[in-house]
């Protein structure tokens, strides 16, 4: 039988209703209502503005009169770039304690210049602005971080890879992005697996960050060539390998749990995409949710490469791993994590991919919201304290 683990009860997430009379898409936030959500969530220190500080996240929005996502971009960028400038000046005088944590600051305030997407010039420079600063960020990492680049149909899948000290073959997960966070993010969070003699290898999902293609059918193949380059490696032990994703990116690694089976030793997918969530019928609904800070509707399609919503909404279900076949197959041993107030991907997508196939384990917050978070269950504290263990027990670093 598939064991279920419960978390603890929270409040659920107040949602609007997505869509008015006529089915039109609900409206976004105004400004006003965007400015005191935004702080909201830095005061709590919660997604999409974790690690963000309070104060430099109101002087941001206090330089923000519209929507405009260039003016956005700027008022971030430019709290950004002072930080950036501290960290050089720091390392410069030999304080690289200092400097590190100046240049994480200034890289997560880039990441959220650019958030979601990169659909500006404003938006693309702070993309790039949020790469070189976590490039000097990682460059103080212990263990270091080795920036990949694997040749892939003309292109390149990059990578970031962290090894654990004085391991002899470790074994190693890959973290695979999700719908508007980058591979930066999980890799920022590598130290849990490291602790633990686990190597980790962090990719952008297709249609995102530096990724090389955009999602379609088969794209997988992407992370089926991040696997071969991976047990490649003769630092890393090919016969005990992983694979940790949430959100969009969940469905990569639930699809990556049939398709590498046997290459695979545990697979988490949290609140991914399986089968409804592709339906127009849920997608008319999870448009206008408010659990989604802003602009989810640019940022969904932007990964299918398609702007319009009829062409968005006819993109999505030939995705569905139902229509594809693989429901009821065998897979490797599976993590699913969800929460019942999940108004971005509908819960239902992990109880179908439960009770389906090989048994496997889950983790569902009856007071969640996306990726399972609540209250008493933020993100930090899924991750460490279910994510990780479980990871490391299927590897065999530890029990969970």
């Amino acid at each position: 039988m598939s064991r279920i683990l419960y978390g603890l009860f929270a409040a659920g997430l107040t949602v609007l209703s997505a869509y008015s009379a006529g089915a039109q898409l609900a409206p976004p936030r105004t400004l006003d209502e965007l400015k005191v959500e935004t702080q909201a969530r830095a005061d709590r220190n919660a997604y999409p503005i974790t690690g963000l500080k309070p104060d430099n996240v109101r002087e941001a929005l206090s330089n923000i009169h519209s929507l405009d996502r260039d003016e956005w971009a700027a008022a971030w960028s430019a709290i950004a770039a002072r930080y950036d400038a501290k960290a050089k000046s720091e390392e410069a005088n030999h304080q690289p304690t200092d400097a590190q944590a100046d240049y994480r600051q200034a890289w997560r305030l880039y990441s959220f210049a650019r958030w979601p997407v990169t659909n500006s010039p404003g938006k693309l420079k702070a993309y790039q602005q949020a790469l070189a600063a976590f490039r000097n960020y990682a460059r103080f990492m212990d263990p270091p971080l080795e920036i990949v680049r694997i040749p892939f149909e003309g292109k390149a899948i990059v990578g970031y890879l962290r090894l654990p000290k004085g391991v002899q073959a470790a074994p190693v997960v890959m973290t695979i992005s999700a719908l508007d966070s980058r591979k930066e993010d999980n890799a920022e969070h590598s130290d849990a697996y490291i602790r633990r003699g686990i190597a980790v290898f962090s990719l952008d999902m297709p249609g995102t960050g530096e990724a090389p293609i955009k999602v379609d059918l088969g794209a997988e193949r992407m992370f089926s060539a991040a696997l071969d380059y991976l047990q490649a490696r003769p630092e890393l032990d090919k016969t005990r390998m992983a694979v940790e994703s949430g959100s969009w990116g969940g469905y990569w690694s639930a699809k990556l749990a049939f398709i590498e089976k046997d290459r695979l030793k545990g697979v988490v997918s949290q609140s991914g995409p399986v089968d409804g969530y592709f339906s127009p019928e849920w997608q008319r609904t999870a448009l206008g949710t408010r659990e989604y800070l802003f602009d989810l509707f640019p940022a969904r399609a932007s990964v299918y490469g398609v702007s319009t919503l009829d062409d968005f909404l006819a993109y999505g279900p030939r995705m569905s791993l139902k229509t594809e076949g693989y429901l009821g197959k065998p897979t490797a041993p599976m993590l699913l994590i969800g929460g019942n107030n999940d108004t971005q991907v509908p819960v239902g997508d992990t109880d179908l991919l439960l009770h389906s196939g090989t048994p496997k384990d889950a983790w569902i917050n009856p007071g969640g919201g996306h990726m399972g978070r609540s209250a008493d269950w933020p993100d930090g504290k899924i991750f460490e304290q279910i994510v990780v263990p479980w990871i490391a027990r299927q590897l065999g670093t530890g029990a969970s």
